[in-house]
């Protein structure tokens, strides 16, 4: 990834998107500057790549859960267009991790929490807590969380 800011990216991604007329695009864009804009003027501070990150996964994950009930009321050509738009925001998270690596991060906390003496479903918040910031932005959490407890049950 360059070292451009991810709100440049995105707002050069809105000028592209513009200047092709392509206004479904356009729309999804300015949906998440406006969620970006938003928080910061909630928090009055300037947002980092990271907190875009955050709004960008909140986004998406949101576009899945719409995009799953339209599927369940038979509205297909509504879930396409939510998965459409899901397929913009990805372009601005980073790489995903790949199976193995995931499962490779999730061995690791749990290697982590033996040593400390944590294990079972209680010690779930300490391994998400050492999970997450690994594979946020960069793996479906709520996959990532139920492969974490199904591990810490046995």
């Amino acid at each position: 990834m360059s070292d451009t800011s991810l709100k440049v990216r995105l707002a050069d991604a809105v000028k592209a998107a513009m200047r092709a007329k392509d206004s479904a695009r356009l729309g999804t864009l300015r949906l998440v500057q406006a969620a970006i804009k938003q928080k910061e003027v909630d928090e009055r501070r300037e947002l980092s790549d990271a907190d875009v990150v955050a709004i960008l996964e909140k986004q998406v994950k949101q576009r899945r859960e719409s995009a799953a009930a339209f599927e369940q009321a038979g509205r297909a050509e509504t879930a396409a267009q939510e998965r459409a738009e899901i397929d913009v925001l990805q372009e601005f998270l980073p790489q995903g991790a790949d199976p193995a690596e995931v499962a490779a991060v999730i061995e690791e906390a749990l290697a982590d929490l033996a040593a400390q003496g944590a294990s079972g479903p209680a010690a779930m918040g300490k391994a998400m807590a050492l999970v997450k910031p690994r594979l946020a932005g960069r793996a479906d959490m709520a996959e990532v969380s139920k492969t974490l407890a199904a591990r810490l049950k046995g």
